[in-house]
């Protein structure tokens, strides 16, 4: 080789080199979510099997670099845990507990209590019949004990209840309410306490602003404390839509529980961009019942630009909030990573194409994440100087 072309080798390969460096320099500079707000709250996220098992390398590569905190979204839960009686599958739970210990992320148990996606063992005999109150009590202890035993010191935190009062503060009239009663929410929390004396615990629900549900939340809080049971926040799961609810009643319910004498969690926030299903009597009519369809899936190729633009702005005003109050606020937990991922696409109605997270369908980050940055970081700078 000539010494002119080795001396241009030699330059292109330090050229290459110092470039690659600053690229490295540019990605370790890029602000991400836990970065700044890792002075208010945990930022997390849900994870499903593709996640949790690193199928989705997209999507765990944001979650790496953009969460401070993981739950799962449905491999924790008592019908998948314990799907037949004494039988406990683990593996799922086991490799999301891994994944959130290596990358050194809060981690959530969700959930140990709920009526919802309860296996129909837990409350019958082998007749078929509801157990008794007796036995009821015994299966809670078994199951509580056995997973928090599992993950003790492991993961940090529990939803021992979940969703158990309805809109109007009634007590939801599940198999747990009708076989035990009331009873069965005190006797969790003791049952999880016991098994890890260290972990938080939770009461989790939705509609959580409601004034009946805020209530009688509040008067559960009050009832736990009195009874001297451990319980360190409500989860306010954060369902919300583009016109419920108002601020000022969010901000009232995070007051309320906040003077009831524990922490705020937004447990499960994803913001759909549709239309409310409304009840509606469209009859056998094929055409009315495709218009109907088309009004309530409207944006199946994309959001136009006026909706993106409201839906920032109605995200932002809710982290605003968040931001604002996260003296009081120790987690926000997206529910799911993207968009694709969003439970809203299906719900209420199959088939829907919702827009509900802080990630699109390319993986790539919305406009609200760099405003929740920007958001954080001037806050942050305020609270500095005004010290």
């Amino acid at each position: 080789m000539k010494p002119l072309t080795l001396c241009l080798c030699i330059c292109l390969a330090f050229t290459l080199l110092d470039c690659s460096q600053t690229k490295k320099e540019v990605e370790v500079k890029e602000p991400s979510l836990k970065e700044a707000l890792k002075d208010k709250f945990l930022i997390g996220t849900a994870l499903n099997l593709n996640q949790i098992w690193g199928k989705d390398t997209l999507a765990v590569n944001i979650v790496k670099r953009q969460f401070s905190a993981i739950v799962a979204e449905n491999c924790m839960k008592s019908m998948y845990l314990q799907p037949k009686e004494g039988e406990f599958y683990f593996n799922d739970a086991d490799r999301f507990v891994d994944f959130g210990e290596q990358n050194g992320l809060f981690i959530t148990g969700h959930t140990l209590i709920w009526h919802s996606q309860a296996p129909g063992w837990f409350f019958t005999d082998d007749k078929g019949k509801d157990v008794s109150k007796k036995v009821l009590i015994e299966r809670i202890k078994n199951h509580i004990t056995t997973v928090i035993s599992r993950y003790k010191g492991r993961i940090k935190g529990w939803d021992v209840v979940n969703e158990a009062i309805l809109d109007d503060g009634s007590w939801r009239d599940s198999k747990f309410y009708q076989i035990i009663g009331e009873d069965f929410i005190p006797l969790a929390f003791r049952f999880a306490h016991e098994a890890d004396p260290d972990a938080e615990l939770y009461y989790n629900d939705y509609n959580e602003w409601h004034a009946g549900k805020r209530d009688a939340i509040v008067k559960l809080i009050k009832s736990l404390k009195d009874s001297g049971l451990r319980i360190d926040a409500v989860g306010m799961q954060g369902h919300i839509g583009m016109d419920y609810p108002n601020l000022e009643e969010y901000k009232a319910a995070i007051d309320a529980y906040v003077s009831a004498g524990v922490k705020v969690m937004i447990t499960e926030l994803d913001l759909s961009a549709l239309p409310s299903p409304r009840q509606k009597n469209i009859g056998a009519n094929v055409s009315d019942t495709a218009a109907y369809r088309q009004e309530m899936n409207p944006y199946t190729g994309g959001l136009p630009d006026s909706v993106a633009t409201a839906w920032t702005q109605r995200m932002g005003d809710f982290f605003n909030l968040f931001i604002a109050n996260s003296e009081h606020i120790k987690r926000v937990t997206l529910w799911g990573v993207m968009d694709a991922d969003s439970w809203k696409n299906d719900y209420p109605m199959p088939g829907r194409t919702d827009y509900a997270l802080l990630f699109d369908r390319e993986y790539k980050a919305k406009q609200i994440v760099k405003e929740i940055i920007e958001k954080a970081n001037a806050n942050s700078d305020t609270t500095t100087n005004s010290k």
